[in-house]
């Protein structure tokens, strides 16, 4: 099979949540590929249970350049904060807004507390990352790139997951919303929709995940017989924030290894 390269030099890009899991391995791919990598999370330690050093000193220990930025996407203001330090290498020209927490449980036990946390992260954090980065770019006359993270449950509801799966509904509407709203600013918007992907995310998930993918224990199966990993769903951002989308916007790229068509 063939293999893709992608060129983000002189390119700076924002990786919100990009600390741990699947937004590290966004951040490295971007770094990878040559782009100033600003991670914009609320804190710079990872996660992942492989990872040694933060993000972004990983990518300047590998010759690139990026940054950490403290920021609670909750709060716009922080995300404002965020964009701005972009400037200071050129501006954002690719904003991946991927922070998000998950909360699940059932819905007749769901605290409003936790309904208001989990969507002030994930659907505030993306409607509001989105909007101050299009601004920015609109105000620099670039024609920039906006990519968010949105899941298999952006379109499926999955048992004890509601409000978890109304703020990944309200991701795809966001992006959906947001690609007709800026196209004639040349700003284009679309979404990655990972699958079961064994991260951090959830305490102990990736063992679970691979052992779950392996006996065929998921209430559906992944036909291609494994759990994703960050490094599965990486390229896919890069692929929709690059040249060659040019001419997709408010699309959502489902990286899901078949999971949809069971």
């Amino acid at each position: 099979m063939g293999t893709v390269q992608y060129d983000f030099t002189d390119e700076t890009v924002i990786v919100t949540g990009g600390s741990s899991g699947i937004g590290r391995a966004i951040a490295l791919a971007f770094g990878d590929a040559g782009a100033t990598v600003l991670n914009a999370d609320v804190d710079p330690e990872p996660k992942d249970r492989d990872a040694d050093e933060p993000t972004h000193e990983r990518i300047e220990a590998e010759g690139g350049t990026a940054a950490f930025v403290e920021t609670d996407v909750s709060d716009p203001e922080e995300i404002a904060v965020a964009v701005e330090a972009a400037r200071e290498h050129g501006g954002v020209d690719v904003m991946v807004n991927n922070a998000g927490l998950y909360i699940g449980g059932p819905m007749l036990e769901t605290t409003e507390a936790a309904f208001d946390r989990i969507h002030a992260v994930n659907a505030k954090g993306v409607f509001f990352g989105t909007q101050i980065a299009a601004e920015d770019m609109i105000d620099r006359g670039v024609a920039g790139s906006i990519v968010n993270t949105a899941s298999i449950s952006s379109a499926v509801a999955q048992f004890g997951q509601v409000q978890y799966d109304s703020t990944k509904g309200a991701i795809r509407m966001i992006t959906r919303g947001s690609a007709l709203e800026l196209a004639e600013h040349d700003v284009r918007v679309n979404a990655v929709a990972p699958g079961q992907i064994a991260t951090e995310f959830l305490d102990g998930w990736t063992e679970e995940a691979q052992e779950g993918a392996a006996a065929d224990e998921f209430l559906k199966p992944v036909p291609l017989g494994r759990a994703g990993f960050p490094t599965d769903v990486a390229p896919a951002a890069l692929f929709l924030a690059s040249d060659a989308a040019g001419y997709v916007t408010g699309e959502l790229l489902y990286v899901d290894g078949g999971w949809q068509i069971v």
